[in-house]
């Protein structure tokens, strides 16, 4: 069995953030379009605001990937632990309401944005520990 290679680290890293910019996204579009029908979640929250919140975690991995694929692997494997991290926050809808007062839709988004964004996290924080191996 061949070792893995950095490339090979690289190609898997930009794949799971990959797989979950779809995921984040899919969830994101999901709460915009359908905020109304989401369970408790404050009147100040709008369609715009949820864009626009996509975009800033979303360039939190961007910038992450550039650091690491630059001179920065060490602060880039951080910030894309960052932007993974926040695929957690999805499951902030289960304390505004129980899974059962969500759709199989509203499940199935947050269900795959959580499982996307650890997988990416495993891996960043999994390549953070590699950096830091003597």
């Amino acid at each position: 069995m061949r070792k893995a290679t950095n490339s090979d680290r690289m190609t898997l890293l930009i794949a799971l953030a990959a797989a979950y910019c779809i995921a984040s996204l899919v969830h994101f579009v999901h709460n915009a379009e359908y905020l109304a029908q989401y369970p408790n979640l404050p009147p100040w929250l709008s369609r715009s605001k949820v864009y626009a919140a996509w975009l800033g975690i979303t360039a939190v991995g961007a910038l992450g990937l550039a650091f690491v694929r630059g001179r920065y692997a060490a602060a880039g494997l951080v910030l894309v632990a960052v932007y993974a991290a926040f695929g957690f926050d999805g499951l902030g809808h289960y304390a505004l309401a129980p899974i059962s007062a969500h759709t199989p839709g509203m499940n199935f988004s947050i269900g795959f944005e959580v499982a996307a964004a650890a997988a990416l996290l495993f891996v960043a924080l999994r390549g953070l520990l590699r950096h830091f191996d003597p």
